[in-house]
């Protein structure tokens, strides 16, 4: 349990307030990195779905305008929607393939009706986020992740080659070669700062050379207003849904998680960047930037517009700058607020051709499959998870390309439920880890009023625990003591009559070790962050310090997980032979 060391290049902590000019600075270079994937992840997928001009630029603005408000959002934090720290929030490309799916089959009111439904999963998984944290692990969600490239790859090849009539043959191959080519240099040998506008400058350089092809029409921008709104391109909502419409709805609410999976994800890294001290992760902050996460999918159903999440380029960038501070959050989004009130701006991106724009985020969609790749990986791989990630991405990728029963499936609910990769690969891994969930040892378990009075119960319930798995005496004394200086520093953070607060207490193996689950409420320090800082406090602790030390001699792990109206202490004990 050392101390980890204190990051010195960060400059500025979310609370913290940087001098306006470097924080309006800081705003204006984030804004202008995330402005394109924004825009253009809308644009492409009205292109390929074949959508009007005029609904791209309703849809366009509307995501400018989500966009801008849920940065703001997670920066403020408004009780508990946001992060209130700086992320990023923009057009999902998670949705890219169920979006085109919705636009084919029912049209931009069917999809609007869709994101509005499957917004509100993401507010019932943040409520529930301590419940489901053993369903959605790192395995399920780093599969899911992958799957995105499996449903989404193959449309973007699809526009490659989608340029005007008569365009010379080696237009669309030149320009998304130069896009490809320029983005992929700078990411892999540009120094960092230069990392960050990668993206920017591969579309300058692929629109320059569409340019020279002539497949860069510039008509729209100049017929676009300065200043102004794209009334009367709304599309309202489907309120008779067909059999279609409910079969796609399934794949929504699976990418819908999968975005949340994103968020959980970018919150918990955000935390560790934006500080000098690393802390334990406050999965409050998590939930938090899940629910400005539903908000902005609601509101995009609301407009019209795809769903929306936050950028993982959150994290670099503020690595990079050194700058925490929520302020630039309010800066960023107030910037592309404005930003969506200027038709000129969001035509000039929507104008892009669709091999540049394909050439881009083919790139990013490729990065995301290694970050699914990362997440199933990071836990390490045993048996179980390997087949279990194998499985679930070899199931979705043959229903998405029709190789498994098509004939059988049809076009009916099953076809379209089944047919899209990332729900049929999410429905195997989700089905295999209930299962695992399911078959798993029995955690034994103890329910008691949070009190010293609770003590005499906690060490029969732990002596009887470790005589089954047949530990030695002095396991068993060390197991006993652990449970009881946790016990005793949860009485410290809620007050020593445990504030009429119930202890739930689950017990199970894990290998040679003994893991314990505490479950209650509080309020206060937590109590990882208390331990890995014991080596900083002064030689003599005073009595509040005893049982941390205590607990930190007889632990091999301490894990504090802080949601809204719970807390999770997970307390791992080594058997010692």
């Amino acid at each position: 349990m050392a101390t980890e060391p204190v990051n010195e290049n960060i400059r500025f902590e979310p609370d913290e307030k940087p001098p306006a000019p470097l924080a309006i600075g800081a705003g204006f270079q984030a804004a202008l990195i995330m402005l394109a994937p924004v825009v253009l992840t809308v644009a492409i997928v009205l292109q390929i779905s074949g959508q009007p001009v005029a609904y791209t630029a309703w849809a366009v603005f509307a995501a400018m305008l989500v966009s801008g408000l849920t940065t703001i959002l997670q920066a403020v934090r408004v009780g508990r929607f946001g992060s209130g720290h700086v992320l990023f929030m923009g057009t999902s490309g998670a949705f890219i393939a169920v979006c085109i799916g919705a636009l084919t089959v029912g049209g931009p009111a069917a999809m609007a009706t869709l994101v509005v439904i499957s917004s509100l999963f993401q507010f019932l998984l943040s409520s529930r986020l301590a419940l489901l944290r053993r369903i959605f692990t790192p395995t399920v969600t780093g599969t899911v992740i992958m799957l995105i490239a499996v449903t989404v790859v193959p449309l973007l090849f699809d526009a490659l080659t989608d340029v005007p009539e008569g365009a010379p043959d080696a237009a669309a191959p030149v320009a998304a070669l130069a896009t490809l080519l320029t983005v992929a240099v700078l990411v892999l040998r540009a120094p960092p700062a230069w990392r960050l506008w990668s993206p920017l400058i591969g579309i300058v350089v692929g629109c320059s050379v569409s340019g020279l092809f002539g497949i860069y029409d510039l008509a729209s921008v100049q017929d676009a207003a300065w200043i102004g709104v794209p009334f009367g391109e709304w599309p309202g909502f489907d309120l008779t849904p067909d059999e279609k419409f409910l079969a796609l709805l399934p794949a929504f609410v699976v990418v819908t998680i999968v975005g949340a999976i994103e968020t959980i994800g970018d919150s918990v890294a955000i935390q560790r960047v934006s500080r000098r001290r690393p802390r334990a992760t406050d999965f409050r902050v998590v939930q938090g930037a899940l629910n400005a996460d539903g908000v902005g999918n609601l509101l995009s159903g609301l407009l019209g517009t795809l769903p929306n999440t936050t950028y993982s380029s959150s994290i670099p960038l503020t690595e990079v700058t050194g700058i925490g501070a929520r302020r630039v959050g309010v800066v960023i989004g107030t910037i592309f607020v404005v930003l969506a009130f200027f038709p000129k701006v969001a035509a000039l991106l929507i104008a892009i051709p669709p091999p540049v724009a394909s050439a881009y985020i083919t790139f990013l969609i490729g990065v995301l499959f290694v970050q699914g790749m990362r997440i199933v990986v990071q836990e390490g791989v045993d048996h179980r998870t390997a087949a279990i990630a194998g499985l679930s991405f070899w199931i979705g990728f043959g229903f998405q390309n029709q190789l498994i029963f098509s004939d059988l499936l049809g076009d009916g609910f099953l076809g379209v439920l089944l047919g899209n990769g990332m729900t049929s690969g999410a429905l195997a891994a989700i089905i295999m880890m209930v299962f695992m969930e399911l078959t798993s040892p029995r955690r034994r378990r103890l329910q008691v009023a949070l009190g010293m009075d609770a003590l005499p119960a906690i060490e029969e319930f732990l002596r009887g625990f470790a005589s089954r798995h047949g530990w030695n005496a002095g396991s068993t004394d060390r197991l006993t003591s652990a449970g009881e200086e946790t016990l005793s520093i949860l009485l410290q953070e809620s007050g020593d009559d445990g504030g009429g607060r119930r202890l739930n207490l689950a017990a199970r193996m894990d290998g040679q070790s003994a893991e314990l689950e505490f479950v209650t409420g509080l309020e206060g320090v937590n109590m990882e962050d208390h331990l890995a800082y014991l080596n900083e406090l002064p030689p003599k602790p005073d009595e509040r310090e005893v049982s941390f030390r205590l607990l930190w001699h007889y632990a091999s792990s301490v894990q504090h997980q802080r949601y809204h109206s719970v807390d999770i202490v997970t307390v791992t004990v080594d058997e010692q032979r």
